[in-house]
């Protein structure tokens, strides 16, 4: 009983980090209108540079911080012209057109990655940052909890809590959601479309940037390859729940990261990956929208 309460713990700071990967993932899709599939890489770039910052000050956690939430911003904001100047015209053709620049984006920065920070190999963050050296926080019996774990936990919570209220709970969050239901109509009321998509841009930079930090914490470590791998599983979440969902993709967030952990506690191998792309087949032959259903 020890070993599934320590699982499923883990389990949901590692889920915490997949509901605010797709909620971000979800936000520009709603709002924005693109696939943004590299959104992961994203963060992964912000990672990186937040290492970089955290070396040339001497592992200054507050510079480093702030540089890996910045860069994600930043880059937001700067290719959002591109992704906006493909969507004048909204339709299919149009989104699938995103994602195949997003793809391109992502590649780039992969490849920039690999052969010009540290010669591609994994970076490691400080014990500092991560809590390492300090020992378990939570620690009875088979449960153990690290503090970069009990810190990526509460702050995914309050920073998931604070988004799903500022989506449903602010005029800002409604005219989010006014643009996602009726594009038009949206503009008809008086709400700036092209302002409300580049705040839009600017919240998931954030949100992005601030998952790399919890990711850092989280797993102490980062490598050039690890954004694609957890592109797939945001896709693989967004298919399960359905796309466009934020509250499907919050329960399957979780619910993924539950599941791999309790996969990695009781089976050897690394049968976890796999999982959710199982799960993701049957969910499409099952409900092709999603189990909560598409909100496009």
């Amino acid at each position: 009983m020890e070993i599934f309460i320590a699982q499923v713990i883990n389990g949901l700071s590692l889920g915490s980090i997949y509901v605010l990967l797709v909620t971000g993932f979800n936000l520009l899709l709603l709002v924005a209108m693109i696939i943004h599939f590299s959104f992961p890489v994203v963060v992964v770039f912000s990672m990186y540079m937040a290492w970089i910052v955290l070396g040339l000050t001497g592992n200054n956690i507050f510079l480093g911080v702030a540089a890996g939430i910045s860069s994600a911003i930043l880059f937001n904001i700067i290719t959002a012209p591109m992704f906006q100047h493909i969507m004048k015209k909204r339709g299919e053709v149009d989104i699938n057109s995103t994602m195949v620049l997003s793809m391109g984006l992502g590649m780039i920065i992969t490849d920039f990655l690999s052969h010009s920070i540290n010669n591609g190999f994994p970076i490691a963050f400080p014990d500092n940052l991560t809590g390492r050296a300090a020992g378990p926080f939570i620690n009875f019996g088979m449960i153990s909890m690290s503090r970069g774990a009990f810190l990526a936990l509460t702050v995914g919570v309050v920073f998931v809590t604070g988004l799903f209220w500022l989506l449903y709970k602010t005029k800002q969050g409604r005219a989010f959601r006014a643009i996602a239901e009726d594009p038009n109509g949206a503009k008809l009321v008086g709400i700036p479309i092209l302002k409300t998509g580049l705040q839009s841009y600017a919240l998931t930079g954030f949100l992005g940037g601030s998952t790399a930090i919890l990711m850092a914490i989280l797993l102490g470590s980062a490598s050039p390859g690890l954004g694609d791998q957890l592109g797939h599983k945001v896709l693989a979440v967004s298919i399960i729940a359905g796309l466009g969902n934020l509250k499907g993709g919050l329960i399957v967030g979780l619910s993924l990261g539950i599941l791999e952990a309790l996969v990695q506690g009781y089976w050897t191998g690394t049968w976890s990956n796999a999982i959710a792309f199982i799960i993701m087949l049957v969910a499409i032959l099952v409900k092709p929208k999603g189990i909560f259903g598409m909100k496009l």
